[in-house]
């Protein structure tokens, strides 16, 4: 009997499920991924076109930097269907690779001798506004092979600062939705307590109708065997 009630036909597993698991966001809609892709193609151009192709780390780590900081991203938010602790790590993941990539872009500079557009820098005004208002990689990619290693340096820059503050926005917008709603283990109780909540009220309610027809059964049985005896009576009469 209790295997019976437990049993739940294929809405009811749906519905089940679609509480349980978080919806999985389109990371490809959010800007601060966008940028991270761009980050990564022009890290991509920006290595091969300023650092030595052969025997330079470089090269390789800041590729893998600016890759791991848009994969990261992808998977965090793939695996936060399932788990917001995951999502979090790998976006705290991202961000890490995207500070690697960062020094490295700053250690160029440095070690160039070419300037670090900061407030005050002609350029550096401009330079903010057109990375705060593109996302797009077509925005970008017709500069690639004009502007030269400090242009190129300092806008990576920029928009490793970007991807930063709104990745650091974002994961306290998911710090407040885990204390607000839980993680998967909280949900999947609460869906358990909900559903064994609406088994109970729709056996309580059938429970009701049994009592009610019993009632109305034991009513008309009272009724029939006055009507009998009314008809025994008048047939001996």
């Amino acid at each position: 009997m209790t295997h019976q009630n437990e049993q739940k036909n294929p809405t009811e597993a749906a519905a089940m499920i679609d509480v349980v698991l978080r919806k999985e966001k389109n990371w490809e809609e959010l800007w601060f991924y966008q940028k991270t892709v761009v980050l990564y193609q022009m890290t991509y151009v920006f290595t091969s076109r300023f650092l030595a192709k052969y025997g330079d780390r470089t090269v390789d780590q800041m590729v893998q930097a600016a890759r791991s900081g848009k994969q990261n991203i992808v998977e965090g938010m793939a695996d936060g269907v399932t788990s917001m602790e995951l999502e979090l790590k790998l976006i705290n993941v991202a961000r890490a690779s995207l500070k690697e990539l960062r020094e490295d872009y700053e250690d160029y500079l440095l070690s160039h001798r070419l300037a670090r557009w900061q407030k005050g820098h002609d350029r550096y005004d401009n330079l903010l506004r057109f990375c705060q208002r593109h996302n797009k990689l077509e925005e970008y990619q017709p500069f690639f092979n004009r502007w030269d290693d400090e242009e190129m340096a300092n806008t990576a820059l920029s928009l490793c600062h970007y991807v930063d503050k709104m990745m650091k926005s974002y994961e306290s917008w998911l710090e407040q939705d885990f204390i607000e709603n839980g993680g998967i283990r909280e949900r999947m109780t609460a869906a358990r307590l909900g559903y064994r909540n609406i088994q109970k009220a729709t056996i309580d309610a059938k429970d009701r109708e049994i009592a009610q027809l019993k009632s109305e059964n034991a009513r008309l049985q009272t009724e029939i065997e006055y009507l009998r005896e009314l008809i025994k009576g008048k047939l001996q009469s």
